[in-house]
């Protein structure tokens, strides 16, 4: 039991962007902060804190409270244990004791998981620095792989002795039941005996976010090849490999403060850099890249480069996997290390400095690397090329990002020597086929030659809105640009005009809500209503809402809008300049409300007009003048805006 008035000191000392910012990557949004929420998978922030009411809240799935609670959230752990956490991050000591054996069997299953895992944790290290066998052989080892004592105590790492059950029974003695023992894996049961599962192998402890040891790798020392040369802990309720990467604990805060992660395959590659200085590294160890790994990189940065050795083959069977980090949105890079050398050699050999400076030369984007290696087997041979065309077409359609995608077709037109349009044209017909078979999965997938075209509702093709077209056309531009910043003019308090900045889609959702204007076309609503709802909430939606949204006619619209048969010629080597939509984009923003408006007061207009015509009261008939005078006043100041001069 910890005491209230330890209780009320810990929750005082806490401060919520620091408990949260070890595990969310927070940005600064006003008075509180945003990030990617924990707790549920999504590609928007949502998810925000405020240090002043120390307290965070995610307005997707709704999970709110204060630094205990999110504690408690995200390790599935206990008020004690969430207070025990943050005692521990500000030092803020707790009267413990050793635990009876009746407590520990008190625990709930995943505390018992944990605890069994840190005692285990200290036993492999006792071993290691304190026996014998364990400073011969296990700190042996590591020393002559050139491991420094600070890096050996700072990843807690151990040695199990060469005996069938030592940890077992040691365990055992200690009050900690079977179950428990073989649950977390520590321990194999054969013929009614307990045996340890690392015998003889140097341990490598494995952490989770909040520096908790859910798991182990152990590798063995001897040449008995009849022994597998790294053995892990088997899955369980507080350790799934697919979900854990080794040494993010210890490389969060630099993935987070440098915007950028290293990935590598084996715990040494970690240890050997963090011993470089380089920190913001962790490791898949050994197994094929996850979507969890991902995301949980994500979290942290957007950034990502991969370290390989120069085994080529290995890296076309992990092509899938770097695949999916393209459609989580994150950048990617491949660095190959000389032939010869993986990170841990390679890092022994050369200075820190050259390190970085190796990383930072020879490190190539995916996209170009993947093409320039999958290149390399299609020389003299068409058919193998035109295969080449389409599968690096299909990873650029995993990319999110419609300006990323642009960028990456015009660079692959010019590595593949593929005219720019026939890539574009192939990748809007994957993105629109993908897009109509999210909602059919029973269509039948479309011949090559065949392009699939947006089909407007059937209210859409029956009656159009005659403001349709200028709809569509603001629709276009929140998908298209909702997130850009853009500045414009504003009257202070003194009537003097300064500068403004806000994105896109606040500039126009603010300017369309205050003049009460409803698009007229349902589709068209419901985007622009998702558009409101978010920046309400202080996020802007990306475009992934829309693409992959439940509704049909969302996603096939939007998919429609941003996808573009067309291409802007590269006119400057003939000396014609072609302003970009970027550069343009303030004015094409103002140039379509303005239309958008002016058909709306159009459409007003006519319609007054009728009525003054069938109107046969006087009152009536002044009421409606005095509205069609109104309204051409406005279209007449609307006309001026725009350029169009016409008479009033």
């Amino acid at each position: 039991m910890i005491p209230a008035e330890t209780t009320a000191k810990i929750l005082e000392s806490a401060r919520i962007e620091e408990v949260v910012g070890e595990f969310v990557n927070l940005k600064r949004r006003g008075s509180n902060l945003i990030g990617l929420c924990p707790f549920h998978q999504e590609k928007s922030p949502s998810f925000t804190v405020s240090p002043s009411k120390g307290i965070f809240k995610c307005f997707g799935c709704s999970k709110a409270g204060d630094s205990a609670k999110f504690i408690m959230e995200h390790e599935h752990a206990s008020y004690p244990e969430a207070l025990r956490y943050l005692a521990k991050k500000y030092q803020i000591e707790i009267e413990e004791r050793q635990q009876t054996p009746e407590e520990i069997v008190a625990l709930n299953e995943r505390e018992r998981l944990f605890n069994l895992n840190s005692f285990a944790l200290n036993y492999f290290s006792d071993t290691l620095f304190n026996t014998d066998e364990g400073k011969s052989i296990g700190l042996g080892y590591f020393k002559e792989r050139d491991f420094r004592e600070s890096i050996i105590k700072k990843f807690q790492l151990g040695y199990s002795p060469d005996k069938r059950d030592a940890f077992s029974k040691h365990a055992l003695s200690t009050g900690y039941n079977e179950e428990v023992l073989i649950k977390t894996g520590l321990s194999t049961k054969h013929d009614s005996n307990l045996y340890d599962r690392f015998q003889a192998r140097v341990i490598f402890p494995i952490h989770n976010l909040t520096g908790k040891v859910i798991g182990f790798g152990g590798r063995i020392l001897s040449s008995d090849k009849s022994k597998a040369k790294y053995l892990n802990s088997p899955e369980s309720e507080i350790y799934i490999k697919g979900k854990s990467l080794y040494g993010i604990y210890f490389a969060k805060t630099a993935i987070n403060k440098l915007d950028s992660c290293f990935l590598v395959e084996g715990y040494t590659d970690v240890l050997t850099l963090h011993q470089a200085g380089i920190e913001n590294v962790v490791a898949s160890s050994g197994t094929s890249l996850t979507i969890e790994q991902i995301r949980l990189i994500r979290r942290f940065t957007n950034n990502i480069t991969i370290l390989y050795d120069g085994d080529k083959a290995g890296i076309k069977a992990s092509l899938r996997g770097i695949d999916m980090i393209l459609e989580e949105g994150m950048n990617v890079r491949i660095l190959l290390f000389p032939e010869g050398d993986d990170p841990d050699s390679f890092v022994r050999k050369h200075r820190t400095t050259e390190v970085q400076e190796y990383i930072a030369d020879n490190s190539k984007d995916f996209i170009r690397f993947k093409t320039n290696l999958l290149l390399e087997e299609t020389e003299n041979d068409p058919i193998k090329k035109a295969g080449l065309v389409k599968e690096i077409v299909e990873t650029i359609a995993l990319i999110p990002d419609a300006i990323y995608r642009s960028v990456y077709v015009k660079e692959c037109s010019r590595l593949l020597d593929v005219h720019e349009q026939t890539l574009m044209n192939e990748l809007n017909k994957i993105l629109r086929s993908r897009f109509k078979k999210q909602f059919n999965p029973d269509l039948p997938d479309q011949k090559p030659e065949t392009v699939p075209q947006y089909e407007k509702p059937e209210e859409e093709q029956s009656d159009v809105s005659p403001a349709y077209h200028q709809e569509r056309e603001l629709v276009k531009i929140l998908l298209h640009f909702g997130r850009n910043e853009v500045n414009h003019k504003v009257p202070d308090e003194l009537g003097n005009e300064v500068i403004f900045s806000e994105n896109v889609a606040e500039f126009i959702v603010a300017d369309l809500t205050n003049d009460q204007i409803v698009f007229e076309n349902k589709t068209h609503q419901k985007i622009f209503d998702i558009f409101a709802l978010a920046i309400n909430e202080g996020v802007v939606p990306s475009e992934n809402q829309f693409i992959s949204n439940p509704e049909p006619d969302i996603a096939l619209l939007s998919a429609d809008l941003l996808s573009s048969p067309y291409e802007l010629h590269d006119w400057k080597r003939k000396k014609i300049f072609v302003k970009t939509e970027l550069e343009t984009l303030m004015q094409n923003i103002t140039s379509s409300l303005y239309k958008y408006k002016e058909r709306i007061i159009d459409i007003r207009l006519n319609s007054v007009s009728k009525q003054l015509k069938e109107a046969t009261n006087f009152e009536d008939q002044i009421i409606l003048m005095q509205q069609k005078k109104h309204l051409d006043n406005i279209r007449f100041k609307i006309n001026q805006m725009l350029g169009i001069v016409i008479s009033k």
